[in-house]
């Protein structure tokens, strides 16, 4: 069975969940950012096969968010680290980190974030970086961009700009 490929759509979630939406890749980069960068160091942190990790490393490779260095030539041996693109994946995986603590613990949180410096714990919040305000509820709603198809403008465009916390609750 082949799925569908999300790297022609043109909403940006789409767009990055081609390149990282597979549950292996997004564990490869918690593990990059927590320092592991070569293949026995994945593959012993994730219990995957090594296929798999080599099909992961290489897509992740592919899309821009790690690069290969070769540190040894004979056999060769490879490392992988995170570019400028990788890097920016940072917060996603803060934000999965805090929503996974607040719905999908129940017996507590395993690992939580913390400020270095205090020990004490902090809960991330995306905000705009040009006001410093948490970008959520009123005040905020999603708009067409400038690559925006005729099809999402007007799917916006019904939605009104209503803020995002007039969403439907279930």
């Amino acid at each position: 069975m082949h799925r569908k490929s999300f790297g022609t759509m043109t909403c940006p979630i789409a767009r990055s969940l081609e390149r990282v939406g597979e549950w292996w890749s997004i564990l490869i980069l918690r593990d990059a950012f927590y320092g592991l960068t070569r293949f026995d160091e994945f593959r012993k942190s994730l219990g995957v096969a090594p296929n798999m990790l080599t099909r992961r490393l290489n897509a992740l490779v592919e899309a821009g968010m790690l690069e290969r260095h070769r540190y040894q030539d004979h056999p060769p041996r490879d490392e992988y680290l995170l570019t400028a693109r990788g890097r920016d994946f940072h917060p996603v995986l803060l934000a999965l980190l805090a929503w996974g603590n607040r719905h999908f613990a129940p017996e507590g949180a395993s690992v939580q974030i913390a400020r270095a410096d205090t020990g004490t714990r902090v809960d991330p919040v995306m905000v705009d970086r040009a006001t410093g305000r948490a970008i959520e509820g009123p005040g905020f709603a999603l708009v067409p961009g400038p690559a925006a198809d005729e099809r999402l403008r007007r799917r916006l465009a019904e939605r009104g700009s209503r803020p995002f916390a007039e969403t439907r609750k279930a």
